[in-house]
């Protein structure tokens, strides 16, 4: 099953400021801050959703293919990707622009400053997923994450023409949206993921009631944070699939990320969507442990061993015979 991921390349400049930022306001000069914090530590990391769910994929052994638009800058984010198993021929590069950027800087209460370049995702808009698909011989699955708004309504109109399954992920980008927007996005597809509160969210802006929106989709999956996620089908009894135990919990950046790859994965391998929810919450489960979001390590005898305490004998077996 040959599966596209369509979503933000993004790095993300994560530094750290010992002391207090309320300590460094004036009340009555905030019309004219300008402030300058000297940080402690820089940690860079690599990330975007699109890329975070693809790494995820590869590490799993199904060598996604990436959709996304990157800067000149990207060469050694690439080589990456490469090493562990995603397809980024499809990556578009900037010949003008840097690959998107989130900088931030933390202060000792957790307080954050940050600020979000846009850079290379804005083209992202001119990719076309039938070139992708002549490439790769045919796409039977494309997921279409948060990205350039233009780029996921292009992306979703074009599935929609051509008869490509798609699934709607917008996380992020849910906020900016529009509810005429996030109808479109969600009309037709085969998966429509979020999160408890994005439900919510997606319900109020559409208009339209739960039945309603499962009506338009072929399966609602719905991350519920530690209790697991949920499968809605119509006319069928829901699937719930608890979270595998946490030995730690390190950074939850990435988590909802780690997830839809191992979803994803169980799908490429054919198995049933019970087993796929299990893989993802197990592949979440060790990025939850990790700080940064393709910092984990997939060792198959220690995932296997912790999938079969978290899911049983039966369910570790089938799983087993696809984990490269």
């Amino acid at each position: 099953m040959r599966i596209a991921v369509t979503g933000s390349i993004a790095t993300d400049h994560l530094m750290t400021f010992p002391g207090r930022f309320a300590d460094q306001f004036v009340a009555d000069q905030l019309h004219t801050v300008s402030l300058s914090f000297l940080v402690d530590n820089l940690d860079v990391r690599r990330g975007g959703v699109g890329a975070n769910i693809a790494f995820g994929m590869g590490q799993l052994g199904t060598n996604p293919i990436l959709i996304g638009a990157a800067g000149f800058d990207f060469d050694e984010y690439r080589a990456w990707l490469d090493r562990h198993g995603v397809d980024t021929a499809s990556v578009r590069i900037s010949e003008t622009l840097h690959t998107a950027r989130f900088v931030c800087t933390t202060d000792a209460d957790h307080n954050q400053i940050g600020s979000f370049y846009t850079g290379a995702m804005s083209e992202a808009r001119q990719i076309e997923l039938k070139t992708v698909a002549d490439r790769v011989d045919g796409l039977d699955l494309v997921l279409i994450g948060a990205d350039d708004p233009e780029a996921m309504l292009r992306h979703t109109e074009e599935c929609r023409s051509r008869g490509i399954p798609f699934a709607a992920d917008f996380s992020q980008q849910i906020a900016r949206m529009n509810g005429d927007e996030i109808r479109i996005l969600l009309d037709g597809a085969t998966y429509l993921f979020s999160n408890e509160y994005e439900k919510g969210l997606i319900e109020s802006k559409t208009g339209w009631s739960d039945e309603e929106i499962l009506a338009k989709v072929g399966h609602r999956v719905t991350t519920l944070g530690a209790q697991g996620v949920r499968i809605d089908r119509v006319g069928q009894e829901p699937i719930v699939v608890g979270c595998a135990e946490e030995e730690r919990k390190a950074d939850p950046t990435g988590v909802g990320d780690a997830f839809r790859a191992g979803f994803l994965s169980g799908l490429a391998w054919g198995v049933s969507l019970e087993r796929a929810a299990q893989v993802g919450c197990m592949l979440a489960t060790l990025v939850i442990e990790t700080v940064g979001t393709q910092e984990y390590r997939l060792r198959r005898g220690h995932f296997m061993e912790r999938f079969t305490k978290a899911y049983g004998d039966e369910a570790a077996d089938e799983v087993r015979t696809h984990l490269k």
